[in-house]
């Protein structure tokens, strides 16, 4: 493919992004413009609920490279990613957040690596996690958590910012999960993947608190792995052979001699224990039933109210999400 002819597709996400987008607009058509002479923008509007919109369809009316997606409602980050991606119609896609934490000018590196010619994706990696201390010990728990529970490891301390082919997206969006985990879809499209190791500013508080980490990391432990069912088969068998052991040394100890187990303690901690247990093991069934149900469903992840295109004979058509 002539380089100087290939197109690209930068795509992002508006979630309360009205103070950045007009810079991150700028800056993203410059680093464009130095590499590829076909450019469009995909912003994909998340249900934001301050001015995000306004100020995306008047960049759209100002500059016909521009391409507004918006959602019927806050769909979640990673389904509105996936959205634009699916929107995107380039060569080459670059996927990058518009909070600004990572430089829109990471394009051109990437493009560098990418040039090199052996590999699909370039995506961006940082040497150290943001924030404090809290934050960094417990990204550091939920990546060992993932590690131990799920079926395949995932890159630790990976940034939106990738530089993929149109071949690699292409089959990236043919997965059809209603629930996922973006990370492991990207680990699980395969191809040629390097990483870059980049910087993230720390220019706003992050909007992963810790009980939405508690979610993502139980939706993605049920959603992609079969591990937690195993060790939930290996405790069922464990727990029946120490309760067999106990009956049997309770037994002989009353037949040979001829000592008898007594007081209520013991027997309400047993029930206490085995019903706490139970009502777990309940519990995790029930997260994977109702992921289960999720899934066959087959509703749409995400609902677009509109296309905004420069040419409105395009603006009607909508992807099938």
């Amino acid at each position: 493919m002539n380089e100087h002819l290939a197109k690209l597709s930068i795509v992002t996400t508006l979630y309360r992004s009205a103070g950045t987008i007009i810079e991150f607009y700028e800056r993203c058509m410059a680093a464009a413009s130095r590499e590829f002479q076909n450019v469009e923008l995909v912003l994909v509007n998340d249900g934001s609920p301050d001015d995000s919109l306004a100020y995306a369809l008047d960049l759209k009316e100002r500059d016909p490279r521009v391409v507004v997606v918006d959602l019927s409602r806050n769909f979640g980050h990673h389904k509105a990613m996936m959205t634009g991606l699916t929107v995107a119609s380039g060569d080459y896609i670059f996927l990058i957040d518009s909070d600004l934490e990572e430089e829109p000018e990471l394009l051109n590196t990437f493009w560098t690596r990418f040039r090199k010619g052996d590999c699909d994706v370039v995506y961006g990696l940082q040497e150290t996690r943001r924030g404090g201390w809290f934050e960094r010990i417990t990204g550091k728990i939920f990546f060992w958590l993932v590690d131990k529970l799920s079926d395949e490891k995932l890159p630790r301390n990976l940034v939106t910012a990738r530089l993929m082919t149109r071949d690699y997206v292409r089959a990236l969006i043919r997965h059809r999960d209603r629930e996922f985990f973006i990370a492991h879809l990207w680990v699980l499209t395969g191809f040629r993947q390097e990483p870059l190791t980049v910087r993230k500013l720390a220019l706003s508080p992050t909007t992963y608190s810790v009980a939405r980490r508690v979610e993502m990391l139980v939706n993605y432990v049920t959603t992609t792995s079969t591990k937690i069912l195993y060790i939930i088969l290996y405790l069922g068998f464990t727990t029946a052979f120490i309760s067999a052991a106990g009956v049997a040394y309770i037994i002989g100890r009353y037949l040979w001699a001829g000592v008898a187990t007594e007081g209520w303690a013991s027997l309400i901690v047993s029930v206490c224990f085995f019903g706490g247990l139970t009502i777990l093991i309940l519990g995790i069934l029930g997260i994977y039933i109702a992921n289960i149900f999720s899934e066959t469903k087959r509703r749409p992840y995400v609902v677009v109210r509109r296309i905004h295109r420069h040419s409105e004979t395009v603006a009607a058509a909508k992807p099938h999400l």
